[in-house]
Formats: structure tokens, C-alpha cells, sequence
């Protein structure tokens, strides 16, 4: 296929891996980062240290602070910037001499903006209106994609053509794309598995075993699906790669950084003193897990939606309300008796 120019906005593990899978098929690709100091340090160490560590990052990949070159005369401009930070990265973008509308654009964001409780798509067209956007999501650890470990993810889009196009993009012999129409079920699968890796990561550092793990995936999942069907997406979305792939990867995978965070809360620790140890430079889980914000946004989805998630409510009251979490868990254990 046609070899286009690529923008990736965002030099987290994610953003720098998708865009050496890229410049490997051949692509020009420029990787852009919000801080110019670590911009500097890319550039020079061709290894992201603080998110992708022992991964060289080829010298074909141009790397910038600059956002108006990253984005000039590109065909795919994909975001992978943290959810919190999305509308204030795309109105910077939508200000740039180079800006336009006619590239694709491909957000890789887990997450829902907590101020509105919208998901990444619903922001991005907020702010760059009628444009062509489809999103990524899926069981996709970003050291093992970079490591050529086989891995599948899906592309959503409303657009056939576009979905399939993207996947041909994306597609390699370790890396399978999967396309799919859901949008809405795509992103909220992605977003919400967070909350339960945050709780099976509580449940590891309690000392709980696979049974308990067992229990927080399925009764998880179903509460996600709940959720979703009440916002508009199929459940059975909810099944796929996006919605049990992705859980169980983030539940399980010592790499997952919203499970590392509920493992040091079921270890006696606070939000604050993780989120201080996550941010130093030496962190292997360096930048704070999705899953901590989007634990307060789920929570008043579901509120608003009338609909019961036990297990969120109960991560909220944890993370939230300094709720303890064994306190948290015989709460879980003994609610009101119920059919499957």
C-alpha cells in the first residue's frame, strides 16, 4: 500500500510503540511529545526511559516538541495523549498553521474525560467538528507489542472503508487487527476494564488468590456491559477483544499500571504516595494509571444512568472516600443474595 506520512501525538509507552511498528512497515512517522526537556532526552537516548524502557527507538522516527511540524503534511495523525489532557492538546492543535481537516485521525486513548464523562471520540469531534476519527483499543501491553510478542487489538470506526484501510495500516505478522463498528463499545471496553484491574490489583495485594481474581473479571465484566448498553453500545462488544481481552490482560499483566496501583493500595499504601512513586523518573510504572481517573467518572455514569456496579462503587469509596479496602471486600461479599 501507499506509504503515507504519520503523526503520533504522544511519546508515552503506547504512542512510541505504535509509531516503531509503523516506521518498521516503512511509513515516515514523526513522534511528538508535550515536554521539550524530555523531547531532548528522546532525541539524544534514542530510548524512552521513563515509558518504554530497553526499546531502541529507531533514527528514522523523527521526534519534536514542535506540534504545527508534527502535524504538516500528514495522512493519519494518531492521538495517544492521556484522557485528562485530550481537549487541551486538540484545541492547541486546531490552533496550528498546519491544521487541517482532511488527514485521518486515530485516537488510542483509554479513558473518559472527567469534567463532562464524555469518551475520546465524543471530545475530539467536540473540538475538530466533522472530521474522520476511528479509535484503537484492545489487550495491547505496550512493552509486549514492542517486543514483536503477538498481540490483537480492533479498530472502530463508523466508516467501512476507513476501518478496513486502518487495518491494513496497522496489520502485521505479530500485531492482528480486528475491525468493528461499535465506537461507543470499543472506547467504554477500554476504558472501564481499568477499574477492575485497580480491583484485582487490591485483591493481589491483599494476599487474595484466583478464585477471588475469578470473581472480580466476571461479575466486573457484567457490570461493565450493564453500563454500556444504558450508554448507547452493543453488549456483546463487551465479549470481544476490546471488552474480555482487554480485562484480562490489565488484570493480569504485571506491566498493567492500574493493577500495580490497586496492588500498593491493598498493600497499605494511599492514592497520594503512589501517585507520587509513579511519577519519578526512575518508575517503571512512570505517569498514573487511566483507571484512577476514570474510576470517578464510571461511578458517576452509573449513577446517572440508574444503573448498579458494585465492584466500581466499590473502588470509588476506596480510592475516593479512604475506604478500606478488606472493608470494601466483605461489603462485595455480602450484599443482598442475587440470581446470576
Amino acid at each position: 500500500m501507499k506509504k503515507i506520512n504519520i503523526a503520533v501525538l504522544g511519546d508515552g509507552g503506547w504512542g512510541t510503540t505504535l509509531a516503531i511498528l509503523l516506521q518498521q512497515k516503512g511509513f515516515k512517522v514523526t513522534l511528538w511529545g508535550a515536554f521539550a526537556d524530555y523531547v531532548s532526552q528522546l532525541n539524544i537516548k534514542r530510548v524512552n526511559v521513563k515509558f518504554l524502557p530497553h526499546v531502541k527507538i529507531p533514527k528514522k522516527i523523527e521526534i519534536t516538541h514542535n506540534l504545527n511540524k508534527a502535524i504538516a503534511d500528514k495522512q493519519l495523525i494518531i492521538l495517544a495523549i492521556p484522557s485528562q489532557y485530550m481537549r487541551g492538546i486538540i484545541r492547541s492543535l486546531k490552533k496550528q498553521p498546519a491544521f487541517s481537516k482532511q488527514p485521518i485521525y486515530l485516537s488510542v486513548t483509554k479513558g473518559m474525560e472527567l469534567k463532562t464523562l464524555k469518551r475520546m471520540s465524543e471530545v475530539i469531534h467536540e473540538e475538530l467538528g466533522n472530521i474522520m476519527l476511528a479509535v484503537l483499543s484492545g489487550p495491547s501491553i505496550a512493552q509486549e507489542v514492542a517486543k514483536g510478542i503477538p498481540t490483537t487489538a480492533v479498530i472502530a470506526c463508523h466508516d467501512k472503508d476507513t476501518r478496513k484501510y486502518l487495518q491494513n495500516i496497522f496489520m502485521t505478522g505479530k500485531f492482528r487487527i480486528y475491525t468493528n463498528d461499535d465506537v461507543v463499545g470499543i472506547e467504554l471496553g477500554g476504558s472501564f476494564k481499568n477499574i477492575i484491574a485497580i480491583a484485582c490489583g487490591i485483591s493481589d495485594g491483599l494476599g487474595f488468590g484466583t478464585n477471588t481474581k475469578a470473581a472480580l473479571l466476571s461479575r466486573g465484566l457484567a457490570e461493565i456491559s450493564r453500563l454500556g448498553a444504558a450508554m448507547g453500545a452493543r453488549a456483546s462488544t463487551f465479549s470481544g477483544i476490546s471488552g474480555l481481552g482487554d480485562l484480562v490482560t490489565t488484570c493480569i499483566s504485571p506491566y498493567s499500571r492500574n493493577r500495580f496501583v490497586g496492588e500498593q493500595i491493598g498493600k497499605g499504601k494511599s492514592l497520594r504516595q503512589i501517585k507520587a512513586h509513579m511519577q519519578m523518573p526512575a518508575c517503571r510504572q512512570a505517569g498514573i494509571a487511566e483507571g484512577v481517573p476514570t474510576t470517578r467518572s464510571a461511578y458517576a455514569l452509573s449513577l446517572k444512568y440508574k444503573v448498579e456496579m458494585p465492584i466500581t462503587k466499590e473502588v470509588y469509596t476506596v480510592l475516593y472516600k479512604n475506604k478500606s479496602p478488606l472493608k470494601a471486600v466483605r461489603d462485595l461479599m455480602t450484599r443482598e443474595k442475587k440470581e446470576e
